[in-house]
């Protein structure tokens, strides 16, 4: 009588391999509840799962089971626009992706006369998920803007403001420094509308002489110099995942045979600051 082989791959030995923690402590881990798979807190040692369609979570906090897989933190600098080949011959994101032997991807965009924090990966279903304006996720921005930003400025940006396709408010707005000639504003959206940032403070008599975004979720820039980038870390990743998942109509899992979830991405994000 011939064995018939089990389906699926031991939970501990998967979680090892996705660097989560070795095979022991994750053992333990599976014995005290701390792991969920597809929302269900799994107690059972000899757990198995399929890591191409099964979701799981550490402590409240997503693992990405595909190890091929990156995700890369950059710092655009300006006069660099958001796209893997610009038709004009323009600066563009080639010269940060060739590094890495995967094909990555921009998550949404910011034009080329706005620097800060962009998000480059092979992971279509989280890029469509965080790049596109219905999900909202938010982002911080400072800006530097011509003259004298008052505190009644301030509350007009948070009450909402009138533009040509639509009234706009923003989710928190800060004063962070004002003088005679400029001042720097702090702006959280969650709005993806096109050159939404640049268009506001337009609309309230300070148009933006210099735009950064510093956060995207639960991303912050730090101290990562403009024109450089890095991997995320394992924090990171799980905060974004754990974002990804949350926010997602379906919850569902990434394909690991087709990049289309990213290209989908690149072409429904329009957010451009």
């Amino acid at each position: 009588m011939m064995s018939t082989e089990p389906e699926g791959v031991r939970l501990q030995k998967v979680l090892a391999n996705a660097g989560v923690a070795s095979r022991r402590v994750i053992e333990q881990y599976i014995v005290e509840g701390r792991i969920r798979v597809n929302g269900s807190v799994v107690t059972e040692l000899g757990t198995r799962i399929d890591p191409s369609t099964d979701l799981v979570d550490v402590d409240g906090t997503a693992v990405q089971l595909d190890t091929g897989k990156r995700y890369v933190m950059l710092n655009k600098p300006t006069g660099v626009v958001s796209s893997m080949k610009d038709e004009k011959g323009r600066p563009d994101l080639r010269r940060f992706t060739q590094q890495y032997e995967e094909r990555l991807y921009n998550v949404g965009r910011l034009d080329a006369d706005t620097s800060g924090l962009l998000i480059l990966t092979n992971d279509g279903d989280l890029a469509h998920v965080l790049a596109h304006p219905s999900f909202g996720v938010t982002k911080v921005y400072i800006a530097k803007v011509s003259g004298r930003v008052t505190a009644q400025t301030i509350a007009k940006l948070t009450r909402g403001i009138d533009l040509e396709d639509g009234p706009i408010a923003a989710d928190k707005a800060r004063l962070l420094d004002s003088s005679a000639g400029s001042s720097l504003v702090e702006l959280t959206l969650h709005s993806g509308r096109n050159r939404i940032v640049r268009r506001m403070l337009a609309a309230v008599g300070h148009p933006v002489t210099e735009l950064v975004r510093r956060q995207f979720g639960p991303l912050h820039l730090g101290t990562l110099p403009a024109g450089k980038s890095r991997e995320l870390t394992k924090i990171e990743l799980g905060a974004l995942l754990t974002l990804s998942r949350q926010e997602s109509p379906t919850g569902g899992a990434s394909d690991p045979s087709t990049a289309s979830g990213t290209e989908q991405a690149r072409s429904d994000a329009q957010e451009n600051e």
